[in-house]
């Protein structure tokens, strides 16, 4: 039977990842590839700058601590807004890509990357939200919480320190666990927004809806790629530590900083490289879970059917339109008794 047009299991659901990734991967790659250029656009020249001046040679004047953090803040100004859109659009279109290849329509990279662009701002303001309410007020309240209780155990005794310290440990504690409970809940909104066309808050609470039942199963995948990550970033730290090791070594050389800077090049396309190739994974399995929990919830499969079929219904708030009907003009039969009033009592003369 159809993936498509059935539940899947959590095996199954990674399973069929792993065919949609293999399947498409070029595209996949390429997409989640936007990032990756854009760091690396922005904060090789950034290294190869601070290399120069001389931050990696042993022996030489350092720059100024103002020159730095110029660099620094020039660095971050510019970068933080291209990764946000670079981000945006590798969201929004590995999802899109995904979509597609579940459902059967393969995508090229540029067309994936040009459908993001009518509905760029839907989709930023949609990792906004999720930033905001699953990440920034949790930290937000518990950062406050913490500093009410730093500032309560700074006026009392040890035991009371101790008591205001073991709170605070419990709040980031809970802040973290209702951080990541909230991200389950609302990891599909992008599917929601992109498929059924919505704005950024009502694919919130679609997500929200729609994920009731399946959250475990999606903290066991996220669980799984965070594994796969872990030993992917040891790897790539290794070239970074082999750069560090010889630009140590070669000290005074001349050779030092370009050495340094090469290394730390390395290690960071050896990390992205890597990192761009797990990616895709999580998008195309909430792709998969958005799909299985309508078939679970609301009959998607039965309405992909009758849709497949020719056989949808029009929506209900569709009026019919029907053609006005003219008047016809009665047409007397010979059978019918016709009936001629004769002259009134009152118009009738006398002899």
């Amino acid at each position: 039977m159809d993936e498509k047009l059935r539940p899947l299991t959590l095996g199954e659901i990674l399973d069929r990842t792993a065919q949609l990734y293999r399947r498409n991967f070029w595209t996949f790659a390429g997409v989640s590839a936007v990032p990756v250029v854009a760091t690396f656009a922005i904060f090789v020249p950034f290294g190869v700058v601070l290399g120069f001046m001389g931050v990696f040679k042993a022996g030489h004047a350092a720059p100024s601590t103002g020159a730095i953090i110029g660099i620094t803040a020039a660095a971050v100004l510019i970068g933080l807004p291209v990764l946000l859109a670079a981000s945006v659009v590798s969201q929004a279109s590995l999802t899109r890509t995904a979509i597609g290849a579940h459902m059967g329509h393969r995508l090229k990279v540029r067309e994936a990357i040009n459908s993001v662009w009518p509905r760029f701002w839907r989709y930023l303001w949609l990792l906004v939200l999720l930033g905001l309410l699953a990440v920034v007020l949790p930290v937000v309240v518990a950062f406050g919480i913490a500093v009410a209780l730093a500032a309560l155990g700074a006026v009392g005794d040890a035991v009371v320190r101790f008591f205001t310290g073991t709170l605070s440990f419990l709040v980031i504690c809970a802040a973290i666990v209702y951080a990541v409970w909230r991200l389950l809940c609302y990891s599909m909104a992008m599917p929601a927004c992109i498929v059924e066309e919505k704005t950024g808050w009502q694919s919130i609470k679609r997500a929200n809806l729609l994920s009731k039942g399946t959250r475990w199963r999606i903290f066991v995948m996220y669980l799984l790629v965070m594994a796969i990550s872990i030993v992917i970033s040891i790897i790539g730290d290794v070239f970074m530590f082999i750069g560090i090791a010889l630009a140590t070594a070669l000290g005074g050389s001349k050779f030092g900083p370009a050495v340094a800077v090469v290394g730390l090049i390395l290690g960071l396309l050896a990390r992205l490289g890597l990192q761009m190739l797990i990616t895709p994974i999580p998008v195309i399995a909430l792709v998969l879970f958005y799909y299985d929990q309508r078939v679970r919830t609301e009959g998607y499969d039965i309405e992909l059917m009758m849709e497949q079929a020719g056989l949808t219904a029009p929506p209900a708030n569709e009026e019919v339109q029907t053609e006005p009907v003219s008047a016809v003009p009665a047409i007397e039969s010979p059978l019918t008794p016709s009936f001629e009033p004769g002259p009134s009592p009152d118009t009738v003369k006398e002899p």
